[in-house]
């Protein structure tokens, strides 16, 4: 049926998620230009990089980084905007996919067990239809060949939008926000914590310390872009 596909392609062409033009055939949710432009921090190369710096004193990670560089009106954050609010959730996956790639084989993240998203609100999660943190993951899950756990970390208030907030304010917002569901609780584990964008860091410290409660855990933070 491979012509009916071409047919239909033709009257309704796919178009990239970064620069909106028609994907060629063979191409996937990026055109082959854009996935070579896109702003990759290559962060996981180093132990030390911003997003880890971001964390220091606050929380003990294991590792931290984010796959790409996020600029006002730029292909990062037309794709995010896309899977945040369009519905586009598969290129939160193909996405996911490219970040897992980058940490499948990287020391500090190998050793990772367990993904988590980063949960929203049952009532968030309900308006938007699905948790964008959540296709994210599940490419990286593809990726790295390691599982998904959504129901170890709970969202117990609905908080409101980070995007304006000062650094203070953030914290402000999320803490207590988050609590551990102790029936799913393993002792000893490393949680890959997953999130779309990594600002301050507020929301990924408060989930990080109620996940480094449980015996003998390790947390890791991975994102999609650092603003």
């Amino acid at each position: 049926m491979s012509w009916l596909r071409d047919f239909i392609e033709l009257i309704y062409p796919r178009t990239c998620g970064a620069c909106n033009i028609p994907l060629l055939k063979g191409e996937q949710i990026i055109c082959t230009p854009c996935l070579a432009e896109l702003p990759y921090t290559y962060y996981h190369k180093d132990k030390d990089n911003p997003v880890a710096q971001l964390f220091w004193g606050r929380v003990p990670l294991q590792a931290a980084t984010s796959l790409l560089y996020f600029h006002k009106k730029g292909r990062t954050q037309h794709l995010l905007h896309l899977l945040k609010y369009k519905g586009r959730q598969d290129i939160g996956i193909f996405l996911g996919q490219l970040l897992g790639n980058q940490l499948k084989d990287n020391d500090d993240f190998k050793t990772v067990d367990v993904i988590i998203p980063i949960p929203l609100h049952p009532k968030r999660q309900k308006q938007r239809g699905y948790n964008q943190a959540e296709c994210i993951a599940i490419g990286i899950s593809q990726s790295m060949n390691v599982p998904i756990e959504t129901k170890l970390v709970v969202r117990n208030t609905e908080t409101k939008t980070q995007t304006k907030k000062s650094r203070t304010e953030r914290w402000e917002n999320v803490a207590q926000v988050f609590s551990i569901q102790h029936q799913y609780v393993t002792d000893g584990k490393h949680y890959l914590l997953v999130d779309d964008v990594v600002t301050t860091g507020a929301t990924l410290e408060a989930c990080a310390q109620v996940l480094l409660t449980i015996p003998n855990s390790k947390v890791s933070i991975a994102s999609i872009a650092k603003a």
